[in-house]
């Protein structure tokens, strides 16, 4: 991680806090979000505070919390393209509107070029936020590749998860860049330690005290892979009656993936958990954690299960810098189904969960240290 020794300090008055804008698609349960909420929760509120403006008319997970903490949130339209010009007039309008602004963070990348180019013509200093590796397929995503181009020019500092995720979007060149920094998605570690007993009490309410589950937490999109994910579990359940799959999340694909579930009569066996907001219970639940991802900007998901002592079998896209254990075991997405049944199975007797709070926090995990860091950041670039 570069150091921070080449920017000038800058220190508010308690009363008056930086307001630091995070610019995001919703305020849902995804992975970006969720990292922005970790650290949030955390971060010292009376120096520097979190304002939010995002793309969509719906009401998101994180809103009343974030107005609890004394963060605002602000709407602008979605973009399609034929309202550009709607589009940067509203971004002109808000940010004359709002001078207290002085850090843009930028974690959406569609229309990063242009909400960043605004704010560089308003005098405000960008951090552009690199989460993911890929655009995903088709037109659309090709359309994005495009767009988000010149983000690594406009950017005054370049996060990333990963040096996969920062390469991706940024350049590989840029990882030697003095305004690259990899930021860890660090967790609340003490949320994760193992408890047994809580373990039996959820499993219990669950219906699944008996059952060898086999977990998984993403939202239904192409990058998590569900559609092999279903197919792996049922060539499981041929073998192994008491298997369960517990699917955490929700999005687009959910529907298709329920009608693969029923028809592949596995409907008993498959629950669909939706979005929950105790992710460390959720993990309580399970036997053993399959993430066969297509591509991963980091794979926090990842990381939380390892905190939580769950053997993780995940694919060869799983970025190297989620690999903090001894706990991750890897199958390349070009292997047979069978090949994925076999290393899941091979946890069907048990597994007794190890306790990783001192490795996770040794490898940078620990969400209060990256609180730390990076309000030091934000106060030292504020001016």
């Amino acid at each position: 991680m570069t150091e921070l020794s080449h920017v000038t300090p800058h220190s508010p008055s308690i009363s008056n806090p930086i307001r630091v804008l995070h610019v995001l698609g919703r305020l849902n349960r995804g992975g970006a979000e969720t990292m922005i909420m970790n650290i949030y929760r955390n971060i010292n509120r009376s120096k520097v505070q979190f304002d939010f403006i995002i793309h969509t008319t719906e009401k998101c997970d994180y809103e009343d919390e974030i107005h609890k903490l004394g963060g605002r949130i602000f709407r602008i339209s979605r973009y399609y393209g034929k309202n550009h010009l709607t589009y940067i007039k509203e971004w002109h309008r808000f940010l004359n509107e709002h001078p207290e602004h002085r850090i843009i963070h930028g974690h959406m990348r569609s229309t990063g070029s242009i909400y960043m180019s605004i704010a560089k013509r308003h005098g405000r200093k960008i951090i552009a936020h690199s989460h993911s590796s890929s655009s995903g397929s088709g037109l659309v995503a090709h359309i994005k590749d495009i767009l988000q181009f010149p983000i690594r020019y406009l950017a005054d500092y370049l996060f990333a998860c990963s040096n996969i995720a920062g390469s991706w979007l940024f350049g590989k060149k840029a990882l030697h860049r003095e305004n690259f920094f990899k930021v860890n998605n660090a967790i609340n570690l003490n949320k994760f330690v193992y408890r047994e007993d809580i373990a039996m009490q959820k499993r219990k309410a669950w219906g699944i005290e008996h059952s060898f589950v086999i977990g998984h937490i993403g939202r239904f999109n192409e990058s998590k892979n569900h559609e092999l994910l279903i197919d792996i579990f049922q060539s499981i359940k041929s073998k192994e009656k008491r298997a369960k799959l517990l699917l955490v999340g929700a999005g687009e694909l959910r529907e298709s993936i329920e009608h693969k579930v029923n028809k592949l009569d596995l409907k008993d066996s498959v629950i669909f958990a939706g979005n929950q907001p105790d992710v460390h219970e959720m993990l309580l639940l399970m036997d053993i954690f399959v993430f066969p991802s297509i591509y991963e900007g980091l794979g926090i998901a990842a990381v939380e299960a390892q905190a939580s002592g769950l053997p993780c079998i995940v694919s060869d896209r799983v970025p190297r810098e989620a690999h903090l254990t001894d706990l991750i075991e890897v199958v390349s997405l070009e292997e047979s189904v069978n090949i994925w049944e076999e290393r899941i199975l091979s946890y069907v007797h048990g597994y007794k969960r190890k306790e990783m709070h001192h490795e996770l926090k040794k490898q940078g995990y620990d969400v209060i240290d990256s609180t730390r860091w990076l309000q030091d950041f934000y106060l030292k670039i504020n001016n």
